[in-house]
This record gives C-alpha cells, structure tokens and sequence, in this order.
C-alpha cells in the first residue's frame, strides 16, 4: 500500500480488509499496514470494534437456550385444550 493514497482510500481498503484480519487471514505485510492505519484511524478502529460486536452477538444467536418451565407447561395446556382433553 502506498503512503501516497489519500486517507479515505487507506480507510476503503482497511473496510475491505477487516473481515481477513479478524479470521488472521492477511499475510504478514497486510497486517502490519492495517494495524498502522489504525494507529492513526479513530473511525476504523470504531467499525473494527463493531464488527467484532456483530461476530460476537451473531455467535451466540446459536447457542441453545433454555425452555422456560412455565412456558412449556402453558404450551401443554394449550395442546391439550385443543385436543380436546
């Protein structure tokens, strides 16, 4: 990446580069020049942050979460009322 480009482009290209950075999937040079620009870049470390946040939150839409007992007992007696018992 050239020190040339204007901050808006190192930005555009540290937004395209995040995802492969979080995975550790950019090569050594890569990384290197994505973590400087955020040495100097408030609003890329912002969105870095929030794209963690989303990884993370997404993450735990998976994991299974408990019936409550008074919800399943209402299910059952719905069940049975409608059939009829």
């Amino acid at each position: 990446m050239s020190r040339a480009l204007s901050p808006d482009l190192d930005c555009i290209v540290a937004v395209e580069q995040v995802t492969d950075y979080l995975e550790g999937a950019l090569p050594l040079e890569a990384r290197t020049e994505f973590e400087q620009h955020l040495v100097s870049c408030p609003g890329c470390v912002i969105y870095l942050r929030q794209v963690r946040a989303q990884v993370a939150a997404s993450g735990k839409l998976a994991e299974p979460r408990p019936v409550a007992e008074e919800v399943t007992r209402k299910l059952l007696e719905m069940f049975h009322a409608s059939r009829g018992g």
